[in-house]
């Protein structure tokens, strides 16, 4: 059995981190942090957890919460983790962050498009990047390492293979996405109040979201070419989920069927994603760890279609957080993880 700490456990990161744990058979949560609720019962701030966590509490961070843990996860606001690693590595064995701070191998590209100075850059070469599908040889016996986010994750497995196929020109690439409101946190703003989002449908970080260089960067790592790409997101009326749409030039003459074949054949072996020319919906995803794709090629405009859906706080945050602890530790990767989604 792994001794486990969360900090951040108060966030809806941290709890889908407490639920996919409470059914790991590897996995014990000694720590649960959250500043904001300590004191309080998680059971009290998260009920459908009450059969799980019995009478534990959030706990505020302090310096030492994590000594003698083996693998402690970081569900913290971006900026955050940057501070506590460096003496949180002297504490725990392993640290997987599911936050931005450290999936850069470099301070340039935060610092640009996070709009803030990195307060350890010399931690960031020591990190390896977590998305498996891609990036799974990096992650065995890995101590440190940054998870994808949930945009990122979705457009970059919807993207990647056909980049790397040359089957599509990898720049003037448009991504056109749409998240559930729990992919802004928990933490109340009135942009994500609940009269703010009902029956509302709305574009943000227009040309500048701080998650466009990250596709860039994953996307080309695995091409090994240069990628650009334009990316808009949008705020959906639903607690969760995310569907993106991309759209890029195909190269000579594919077609439909040598889309979905090409991302068939690459993602053949993989537990977590699903292939098929259904379209894919955010709904046959929930609460699980998969990624569901599909491809068209338009013959009238010439242009080539790849649109994924999965689950923001599971694939795109805690579930990916656990398969890559999972390999990480050398156990079953799919241990505690559910490739079925909850329908209706």
């Amino acid at each position: 059995m792994y001794r486990v700490a969360i900090v951040g456990a108060s966030g809806y990161a941290g709890a889908e981190l407490l639920r996919i744990c409470a059914g790991h058979e590897e996995f014990e949560v000694v720590a649960a942090t959250g500043d904001s609720s300590a004191g309080t019962k998680i059971s009290d701030r998260y009920p459908h957890l009450a059969g799980v966590v019995d009478d534990q509490v959030f706990v505020e961070y302090s310096s030492g919460i994590a000594a003698g843990t083996d693998l402690t996860f970081l569900a913290l606001p971006h900026g955050k983790a940057q501070q506590l690693v460096p003496a949180l590595r002297t504490e725990t064995k392993k640290i997987v962050d599911l936050s931005a701070d450290f999936r850069f191998n470099s301070p340039a590209p935060y610092e640009h498009w996070y709009g803030k100075k990195h307060e350890s850059p010399e931690l960031l070469g020591e990190f390896v990047f977590g998305l498996p599908e891609l990036f799974r040889e990096s992650l065995p016996g890995a101590d440190l390492i940054a998870v994808a986010g949930c945009y990122v994750t979705t457009a970059t497995l919807a993207l990647a293979p056909l980049v790397g196929a040359g089957m599509i020109e990898p720049t003037g690439i448009v991504v056109d996405a749409v998240s559930g409101v729990s992919g802004a946190g928990r933490t109340a703003a009135p942009e994500t109040a609940f009269s703010s989002v009902n029956e509302n449908f709305i574009a943000y970080g227009l040309l500048n979201h701080r998650h466009t260089p990250e596709m860039e960067m994953a996307i080309g790592l695995h091409a090994g070419t240069d990628v650009q790409l334009i990316f808009t997101p949008h705020l959906a009326p639903m607690n969760r989920g995310i569907l993106a749409t991309c759209y890029a030039q195909p190269v000579g003459s594919a077609t439909t069927a040598d889309a979905i074949d090409c991302l068939a054949s690459f993602y053949e072996n993989e537990a977590f994603v699903t292939v098929s020319d259904r379209s894919p919906g955010t709904k046959a995803t929930l609460g699980s760890n998969s990624v569901h794709l599909t491809a068209r090629v338009d013959p009238r405009t010439g242009w080539l279609i790849v649109i994924a859906a999965l689950d923001n706080l599971v694939k795109g945050a805690a579930g990916q957080a656990i398969q890559c602890a999972n390999i990480s530790l050398g156990l079953p990767e799919a241990a505690g993880l559910t490739t079925a989604g909850i329908y209706p």
